[in-house]
């Protein structure tokens, strides 16, 4: 079985009548890890919510294609249902709602009526999750991300991509917050989504992710753009030399595309 492709074509999207992309272009296949990188407020986080459908962000030209289905006309529920993902970069709380509730209801959600997932496969399967992810079996009882740490929340967010298991999963600064040893958790749970099944959107400031999740392609997003791409020395020279080198090879000028990230 083939993965899933997401097409990003000409993406332009604005905050308030304020243009943060400005044409972005990107193929996401089955099998591909990607990672964005950039300087801060030049539009990764934007892309990673327009993506999802966030209703703050207008898209005002440009297409986003899963499959060759108009990912545009679906809700938000919809994108997520159609394999789409996104590991937040800061998990909102949900009180009165448990891990585990919440984590069975999505997984049912992607799947048809009466072939819900049986509750003792869910329990084993969340069991062997909350192994995999180092989390304490407990968390599974306790309401969705409340009071939880930082690096509890981004845990959390992988174990849903673990249990989903979604066909494009987008990472928004998911090594945010977390310790090194929390950081090879994390990323040893990422690496084993490794599948021609699943694509992977890395959005991230630092090498030191890319360390432990090696990405196929590497861009460099500026000014509401992807400037350059590359392998996974693009973003090894970045952060040997940072971005001085890119901005003068492509004469960018050192401004940013607006307060969004």
């Amino acid at each position: 079985m083939a993965g899933s492709t997401l097409e990003i074509k000409n993406l332009h999207v604005s905050v308030e009548d304020n243009e943060i992309l400005k044409g972005v272009n990107l193929t996401i296949t089955g099998g591909e890890f990607h990672a964005v990188m950039g300087p801060n407020g030049t539009g990764k986080s934007t892309l990673a919510s327009a993506i999802m459908g966030h209703p703050n962000y207008e898209i005002t030209e440009g297409s986003i294609h899963l499959d060759g289905e108009d990912v545009l006309e679906m809700e938000v529920d919809e994108r997520a249902r159609a394999g789409l993902f996104l590991a937040m970069q800061y998990p909102s709380e949900i009180s009165g709602v448990t891990t585990s509730d919440f984590l069975r209801s999505s997984i049912n959600a992607r799947r048809e009526e009466g072939d819900e997932i049986p509750l003792m496969k869910f329990i084993k399967e969340m069991d062997n999750a909350l192994d995999l992810l180092e989390i304490d079996q407990n968390m599974a009882q306790r309401y969705l991300n409340e009071g939880f740490s930082g690096g509890e929340k981004k845990r959390n967010e992988i174990l849903q991509l673990t249990l989903m298991n979604p066909a494009i999963a987008i990472l928004d600064e998911i090594d945010s917050g977390l310790d090194i040893d929390a950081l090879k958790v994390v990323s040893k749970a990422i690496n084993q989504q490794r599948s021609e099944n699943f694509g992977c959107l890395m959005i991230t400031h630092y090498q030191r992710l890319l360390n432990y999740i090696e990405p196929d392609h590497v861009h460099v997003m500026m000014q509401g753009r992807i400037v350059k791409s590359g392998g996974p020395e693009l973003a090894q020279r970045l952060e040997a030399e940072g971005y001085e080198w890119i901005k003068e090879e492509l004469g960018i000028e050192d401004e940013t595309v607006g307060n969004k990230a």
